[in-house]
């Protein structure tokens, strides 16, 4: 008998909402289908303009709330129209929302994410799992990365140590040790697509730069690549977790100010690509004993990138996890399911070693959608 649920996810590049159809009634969760929706760029305009201070922010904040729960209704009735699927036959929705400030330190520390469940769950019909970050928050936790419990889940090895990358707008990775353990790592390590994107659209007009090709064509500047690398958050220890609060374009042209010297605007492009993989690959060679890294999110797409972290990781097989049956642009979306099946049949969907909270939990709220 199938166990069917959605998972929902929009991420820090705010381009739409990723949605998958996952089944769990086998021990191994597969994957039925995965799609992206785009946001209307009316919308995608307000939710940049929400990620950054500005002017009648609640207002703003209300609207695009609702608007957002809109988007993943209609992403969410599609993606079941599409594989012949009633939305009585869903258990649950997983939504992650769309995150619009990440504050994961200071006194009264908070992680804010739109698109009220309550609206999503009331248009499908569909009971929704939302608001999956402030339990961990509430424990003493960052509310990030949520991931490494459901990597654990779906891709530890009991004979091999493994490293999963997830490089979306922000890059994390999870540790995997080969022994059955809670003991896994994971953390954000720094910008993955969110800076390329930025700049990318700022001096070519396309939204990213496809498999990395205009990067590709011009090597990195050494002295810029420096700069960027002295940002605290790298040689912070972790846990940690990071967003477009700390990597955005203004910090960038912060640090091109104080070049004693232009560069070629294609030249920051290729120097971007390094700061993903060097950062990213310097925290993985930490770990002395991995055998096998798997990339996944948008990032996985990008040749270039994915040449150059290849090269830095050259002691290690390097994969997308297209080879563990999950596509690469899937396995966000899939989390979401998995924490939604996870909080209705009560497992802890958060690791205290990698968020920091006292203890894990099961997260999120529930929002009925069968009355």
């Amino acid at each position: 008998m199938p166990q069917l649920y959605l998972g929902l996810m929009s991420g820090t590049s705010i381009d739409g909402v990723d949605a998958a159809l996952v089944d769990f009634s086998d021990s191994h969760p597969r994957l039925l289908d995965c799609q992206t929706f785009p946001f209307p760029s009316s919308l995608s305009d307000e939710l940049h303009q929400l990620s950054a201070p500005s002017e009648n922010e609640i207002e703003l904040m209300g609207r695009a709330d609702r608007a957002v729960a809109e988007v993943f209704a209609e992403a969410s009735l599609q993606l079941l129209k599409d594989n012949y699927v009633r939305p009585d036959q869903i258990k649950a929705i997983g939504s992650h929302g769309q995150t619009i400030r990440h504050i994961p330190f200071g006194e009264h520390s908070f992680s804010l994410q739109i698109g009220d469940p309550n609206t999503l769950a009331t248009l499908t019909g569909i009971d929704v799992i939302a608001d999956f970050r402030r339990k961990d928050i509430a424990l003493g936790g960052q509310g990030a990365p949520l991931v490494p419990a459901f990597h654990k889940a779906v891709f530890a090895d009991p004979t091999k140590s493994r490293v999963v990358i997830n490089i979306g707008g922000i890059a994390n990775i999870t540790y995997l040790p080969k022994r059955d353990s809670d003991d896994i790592i994971g953390y954000d390590t720094g910008p993955g697509n969110t800076l390329l994107d930025a700049w990318c659209k700022l001096h070519t007009g396309q939204n990213y730069d496809e498999k990395g090709q205009w990067a590709a064509q011009r090597s990195a500047d050494p002295e810029l690549l420096q700069l960027l690398c002295g940002h605290p958050y790298f040689s912070a220890p972790a846990p940690k977790s990071t967003g477009r609060e700390q990597f955005n374009l203004p910090w960038l042209e912060q640090n091109l100010g104080s070049m004693t010297r232009h560069i070629d605007p294609q030249v920051v492009q290729a120097t971007l690509v390094m700061l993903t993989t060097y950062t990213i690959a310097k925290q993985v060679l930490q770990f002395k004993d991995v055998e096998q890294v798997y990339i996944c999110g948008g990032g996985a797409r990008n040749e270039f990138l994915v040449e150059e972290l290849e090269s830095e990781l050259h002691e290690c097989e390097l994969f997308t996890t297209d080879e563990l049956g999950v596509e690469a642009d899937a396995v966000e979306a899939m989390a979401f399911a998995w924490l939604a099946y996870a909080h209705v049949n009560n497992i802890r969907g958060s690791v205290a070693s990698v968020t920091g909270a006292t203890k894990g939990a099961v997260l999120g709220t529930f929002c009925p959608g069968r009355e």
